[in-house]
């Protein structure tokens, strides 16, 4: 069967492999490639041709990462990483060669030879550090912001290096192929944002009106290879092709469908790429040549490790990102497999010397998710050691803070209810860990602290201990349960609201006396059955009994304490009850044109009008002899009985009020039933 035996056999493996590293809470990656090495050419299970189609077929994979890597990038992301990733790429590049320089004198390498290995292990891997990334839901943060931005310099100079160095005996003309590279590429990119921007979004447009998720994913895929095809043949790298497309797909409107159809493709592919890694491991060259590959990966990622944090530091980034780009940076890229195979197409390097950075970059990529993994507990204690580091605190106010909100993340709903607080009035300050965030939430005026709320140092920076109420809305579960935990330590009157992305975890916040629980899609659930309701003219008091039925029932589901959680349903259900009601009078109301005095609605109807808008003026509690027009606004607030009264009022002719007869007898509204 040839190639589609070696796939089969790959991907079985690979399956077996990912569930013992699943087991072990190790990223998946790692049990991809050692599918890879099980199946690979020393292991005689899969023969040399079906390794080259395999090897072949990889190559989509890297394709589809980075069209996805696209689909996720918007230049706007760039904005707050374009100094490091501009100029701090390219001097990254200029030390990591002249680091490999170094390296190859210590090893008495040929000049030649030395500086292709520093060119070699100046590149970094995109596919496993994004992979590592997604795994360690750390994408979105500023860390990976940097990563993500000098990763991508990166992939792009790499279409110049693959025509620098075979050239180095020929200067002259090697200097002539970079012009005319850099013209190729230039021509390419104006076609693409100056057609592409349109013709792209114009043509997914059509297809999606087809109504045919098919079509569409088999759209997305045409456009994301198809592109990556072209540039190949203009000269140019299929995957850089790839990106681009991605890249111009996501300022559509088509950008999120896109990358949420194509991910299942992206992952499958890029298994066969992780797989095929591993089957360019020799066990017997490294086992021959440990003690020469020891030295390099430990000296490599030390070296590039250092440069990275440096280099974080000096742009002016703090906190866990110098340490993030440190620990998950170190690794030699998957494009210096394809820049060496160039060098050894040209004889600018041994056959040796391609075995040997190709295990030291398999084993670089293999260490990458264990050493990546500990970034989050080596800066906890970093920070514990160092307690005297300031946290940043911005815009907070000079008389300091007590009995405020504190509101953990800075996200949609963090800001939405920073902006209600701030109108009102109401004392709060806002920490969030991603540096975008951060500066969004300082554009809006919030009191912001940057760091990890979970921390000592920045629960003290809070006043956690001087709170009123602490509000999580991290979707993360293990973050929000780490933030709620150490701040009722610290504070045990602390009331907490808390979000949660599944009923599951209730019982986890109820250990902790957590109860005030929102649960997103439970809510927007609920408010789609109000609006179907209300599109079906049901009275709006008979909707609310109806929502908070469900409410009810599933808070007491998912609870332990059965009789706690009644009451407290009983309690939400008793204040809803008297929730405030807006309704608007139109034409034949019969309010229009009478007073609050002359109807009496308190009286008859037991509602309250606490407010009225006109023409977008509120009114606060209008006196008895405000008259009402139409199109006025009406606030009113009173028990279910009573807004089912004031519901007959405007609607005498609904079913639901049936046996109930409105009058009006000398200019006084009356109503029997």
């Amino acid at each position: 069967m040839g190639i589609v035996t070696g796939i089969i056999l790959l991907v079985a493996t690979a399956f077996v492999c990912g569930l013992l590293m699943q087991r072990l809470h190790q990223p998946l990656i790692l049990g991809y490639i050692l599918a890879g090495i099980i199946l690979g050419p020393h292991s005689g299970l899969i023969v040399d041709s079906e390794i080259h189609h395999i090897e072949l077929v990889a190559e989509i994979g890297v394709a589809l990462l980075l069209f996805a890597l696209g689909l996720e990038f918007s230049l706007k992301d760039l904005k707050p990483v374009k100094g490091i990733a501009l100029i701090g790429t390219p001097i990254q590049m200029l030390l990591s060669i002249g680091f490999g320089l170094l390296i190859g004198q210590i090893m008495s390498w040929p000049w030649q030879t030395s500086l292709w290995f520093g060119a070699l292990i100046s590149l970094s891997s995109t596919m496993v550090i994004l992979k590592t990334l997604m795994n360690q839901g750390w994408l979105g943060t500023l860390s990976s912001k940097v990563m993500v931005g000098m990763l991508i310099v990166q992939d792009l100079a790499v279409v110049p290096l693959m025509i620098i160095l075979p050239q180095l005996n020929d200067p002259a003309t090697g200097l002539s192929a970079i012009g005319f590279a850099a013209v190729k590429a230039v021509v390419f990119l104006l076609g693409m944002f100056l057609l592409g921007t349109r013709l792209l979004p114009f043509l997914l447009k059509r297809i999606a009106r087809l109504g045919s998720r098919e079509l569409f994913l088999l759209a997305i895929t045409t456009i994301g290879l198809g592109i990556g095809y072209l540039t190949h043949l203009f000269g140019l790298s299929f995957a850089f092709g790839a990106f681009i497309a991605g890249m111009v797909l996501s300022e559509s409107d088509y950008g999120h469908q896109a990358l949420s159809d194509i991910i299942p493709l992206r992952d499958l592919f890029g298994l066969l790429f992780f797989a095929s890694v591993g089957m360019l491991l020799d066990p017997k060259f490294l086992f021959e040549h440990y003690g020469e590959i020891f030295f390099l990966v430990t000296v490599v990622c030390l070296g590039k490790g250092i440069i990275f944090s440096s280099l974080a530091w000096i742009f002016r980034y703090r906190n866990v990102v110098p340490l993030a780009l440190g620990l998950g940076m170190f690794q030699i890229g998957e494009f210096s497999f394809v820049l060496a195979r160039v060098g050894l197409a040209s004889e600018s390097i041994s056959n040796d010397f391609y075995n040997l950075i190709l295990t030291t970059a398999v084993v670089s990529m293999v260490m990458t998710p264990l050493i990546s993994g500990r970034t989050a507990r080596l800066y906890a204690l970093k920070k514990k050691w160092f307690n005297h580091e300031p946290v940043e605190t911005i815009n907070f106010p000079e008389t300091g803070l007590n009995r405020h909100i504190v509101i953990a993340g800075c996200g949609r709903i963090g800001f939405q209810i920073g902006q209600v607080l701030q109108k009102i009035g109401i004392p709060f300050v806002v920490v969030e860990i991603d540096q975008y965030r951060v500066e969004i939430g300082q554009q809006a005026g919030y009191p912001m602290i940057y760091g990890d709320g979970s921390h000592e140092v920045v629960q003290e920076a809070l006043h956690i201990d001087t709170a009123a109420l602490l509000v999580v809305t991290l979707p993360s579960i293990v973050m929000a349960t780490t933030i709620t935990q150490k701040a009722l330590e610290a504070n045990p009157d602390l009331k907490v609201i808390a979000r949660i992305s599944d009923p599951d975890f209730f019982s986890v916040f109820q250990e902790m006396h957590v109860k005030d629980l929102v649960f997103p899609e439970f809510e927007a659930g609920l408010e789609m059955i109000r609006q179907v309701l209300l599109y079906l003219r049901i009275p709006v008091p008979e909707i609310q009994l109806y929502t908070e039925e469900l409410r009810h029932k599933m808070l007491i589901a998912e609870s332990n304490s059965t009789e706690e959680y009644q009451t407290l349903g009983q309690l939400r259900s008793a204040e809803q009850q008297f929730d405030l009601q807006w309704t608007e009078l139109q034409t034949g109301n019969p309010l229009i044109g009478h007073t609050i005095a002359e109807t009496e609605l308190r009286k008859i109807t037991g509602v309250s009008v606490v407010g009225i808008i006109r023409d977008q003026d509120l009114s606060v509690n209008p006196g008895p002899d405000f008259l009402f027009a139409q199109g006025d606004l009406v606030a009113t607030i009173g028990s279910a009985k009573a807004r089912t009264k004031f519901h007959c009022f405007i609607n005498p002719t609904a079913e639901s009020c049936e046996g109930i007869l409105i009058n009006l007898d000398d200019q006084r509204l009356t109503i029997t039933s």
